[in-house]
């Protein structure tokens, strides 16, 4: 791999625009990136907003890579992995796939076998730069290729490795489908606030400030969350009522049988995708 890489992104969706901007703001050079899809109009637009080269010749692209960046749905994987294979066996660069469900050694396969291949779970707020991504490196990936994908994910949030790649099945039910239970939280301290009078508007945005607020706390306090919980709680006041409310009602065990529910699809998928002819 060269001193100064290049990236080629397969795909030019929401993800893929996401990860190129935090390059972009890291220090990445726009003329070592490459970017393909089938509509050239949107990849015009892609050209424009970043500066990066752009063709809707998925092999062109890839040829021109010494990463790839798989950034496409998992349901039309299999048909761009085998559409580039012929041009990954020839030029062997380290491939990345940011599709959910689909296991290294299926995508591996699909592209002919034998490449370093990084698979990432990367999460919707990599939209605004505050991600939360796990990654499993197969057995062919470098440690100086290792450190690449770090630096590129890290670009738009965390990056943190797995040793074993089941348990992307669990970053899945934590970070990658966790925004939607902080949203489903949101929602409902909105709803209950605003039963209580308060305006749509001000409880949304109280809401939203509170949430921000306590995971800023969390992240740079040296306190695990059960030791910030009872600094909040004072014996016999509000937050006491309203945890031992949430305790009484069985949260914790709502939130393990969610994030069971989330793993067990999430492991279903694999074999899915992994069965596609």
């Amino acid at each position: 791999m060269s001193t100064s890489p290049t990236i080629s992104f397969i795909g030019a969706g929401n993800m893929a625009s996401a990860i190129i901007g935090g390059m972009l703001a890291n220090g990445f050079d726009a003329g070592n990136i490459w970017v393909s899809a089938p509509d050239d109009p949107h990849l015009q637009s892609i050209r424009k907003r970043f500066g990066v080269s752009v063709t809707t010749d998925n092999r062109f692209c890839a040829q021109q890579g010494d990463l790839v960046i798989l950034a496409v749905k998992p349901q039309v994987m299999l048909d761009v992995c085998r559409d580039i294979a012929p041009v990954a066996q020839n030029t062997r660069p380290l491939m990345v796939s940011i599709a959910a469900g689909l296991a290294a050694d299926t995508l591996d396969q699909w592209l002919g076998g034998g490449l370093p291949l990084v698979r990432v779970m990367p999460n919707t707020p990599s939209l605004v730069g505050k991600g939360a991504a796990g990654l499993f490196a197969n057995e062919q990936v470098t440690d100086k290729q290792k450190a690449l994908v770090e630096a590129i994910f890290g670009s738009i949030g965390s990056a943190l490795w797995v040793d074993q790649e089941s348990l992307l099945h669990g970053v899945t039910a934590l970070s990658g489908s966790g925004p939607a239970y902080f949203f489903l939280m949101l929602e409902a301290l909105e709803s209950a606030a605003t039963q209580a009078g308060i305006t749509p508007a001000t409880a949304r945005q109280l809401a939203i400030q509170t949430m921000a607020g306590a995971a800023e706390m969390a992240a740079r306090s040296e306190h695990d969350p059960a030791q910030l919980k009872r600094n909040v709680m004072s014996p016999g006041g509000t937050t006491e009522q309203a945890i031992n409310t949430f305790e009484n009602g069985g949260l914790r065990e709502l939130v393990q049988q969610a994030f069971q529910a989330a793993y067990q699809r999430s492991e279903a998928m694999a074999r899915e995708l992994a069965e596609k002819p």
